[in-house]
């Protein structure tokens, strides 16, 4: 069962699908409370482990520019979105979607709850499909200047590869945001998709890549590099599986963003806990297969979510590595900050389990 999202009028909503690959999706509704900074603030990580300690599930979501309160960098100073660098709540109500069966997991007692049930499980009315021109935020020209430079940087050893990114805008679009991502959902039934809405923004989101997640004290990281379109039958899927799984260019890349990954979970892990049961291993989504790897660590029990979150965060694959050189790089070169994209979103339950995506296709 997909919730009928455009029903529900709160100002405040996290829709998160799938991100435990079981079928079951996380509908938060509402905020109770919550915890919000503008701009990065050095101790942000702390006062997110103290929101956290409030009872109840948690959702939210890290932008990208909050990597200013992990390292010492800077963002770029156009940011038309207005994005705040970190917002979690705690809903009034949580509810799980699992194989057409909804769970009230927070908020019972909400007057309110019956309704939003009946709302959700409403039949979805068609609608139009409006196709824009996207706009580009830098000029081919000056693009392709930027990429020789981002070359320049690599052939001098500065970094071995970089995420550089741009914004594809429509100045004066009128969307419907829950329609949008219901159509976004159906093409691409992404594992990690997400939509998010607070009072002055909304998020939606078809992304296939978990950020990390937290089960007990056990971490997994799985980072994407590596695309490849599906085929038109299953023989042509199959060989352009075998094709991405041999290409030199994407294991490489794979491969140093998974080392990357491991480097920053040994910050944090019980020493000798980190492993890669999966590298570069092909996962076949609806438009795409992907070249994934899992990397796992154990954390030992001193290790809060937010040392966690500081030790990882931004995720490789959206950055590059070394991973500080490569965003100071990105912070010269692109000219908006990234906001939201590059960040990620997710949920801490009761018992401080965790699980983020990765902000992209979004």
């Amino acid at each position: 069962m997909f919730p009928n999202l455009g029903l529900l009028r709160e100002e405040t909503m996290f829709y998160l699908h799938d991100g435990t690959h079981t079928g079951r999706s996380l509908l938060g509704i509402g905020n109770h409370h919550s915890l919000r900074f503008t701009h990065p603030h050095k101790d942000v990580y702390e006062q997110l482990d103290a929101y956290l300690k409030c009872p109840g599930w948690k959702m939210g979501y890290l932008s990208y520019d909050l990597k200013n309160a992990t390292e010492d960098l800077r963002s770029n100073d156009l940011n038309p979105h207005h994005w705040p660098s970190l917002l979690f709540v705690v809903p009034r109500i949580v509810l799980s979607i699992e194989r057409g069966k909804i769970t009230i997991l927070q908020g019972e007692d909400q007057p309110d709850l019956n309704s939003i049930l009946e709302a959700i499980e409403a039949p979805h009315t068609d609608f139009d499909i409006e196709t824009l021109e996207l706009q580009p935020r830098i000029s081919k020209h000056e693009y392709l200047h930027q990429l020789e430079t981002v070359q320049k940087h690599i052939q001098r050893g500065d970094i071995y590869e970089m995420n550089f990114c741009q914004e594809f805008f429509h100045p004066n679009a009128h969307i419907e945001p829950s329609h949008t991502y219901t159509a976004l959902h159906k093409q691409t039934k992404a594992p990690f998709s997400c939509y998010m809405r607070t009072s002055d923004h909304y998020l939606m989101c078809g992304s296939p890549e978990r950020y990390l997640s937290k089960t007990g004290q056990k971490v997994i990281s799985q980072p994407i590099e590596g695309t490849i379109r599906r085929g038109k039958n299953k023989e042509e899927d199959e060989v352009l599986k075998a094709a991405l799984k041999s290409d030199p260019k994407e294991r490489s890349e794979n491969i140093m963003i998974t080392d990357l990954v491991r480097n920053d979970l040994n910050k944090v892990a019980v020493p000798g806990t980190v492993t890669v049961p999966e590298l570069c291993e092909i996962y076949s989504f609806e438009t795409v297969h992907q070249m994934i790897s899992t990397v796992e660590a154990t954390l030992p029990p001193s290790c809060s979510i937010g040392e966690l979150l500081k030790a990882t965060f931004p995720m490789g694959s959206m950055t590059g590595a070394p991973k500080i050189k490569a965003m100071e790089i990105i912070d010269s070169l692109e000219h908006v900050q990234r906001g939201i994209y590059s960040g990620a979103v997710g949920y801490v339950d009761p018992e401080g389990n965790c699980d983020f995506n990765v902000v992209i296709r979004s």
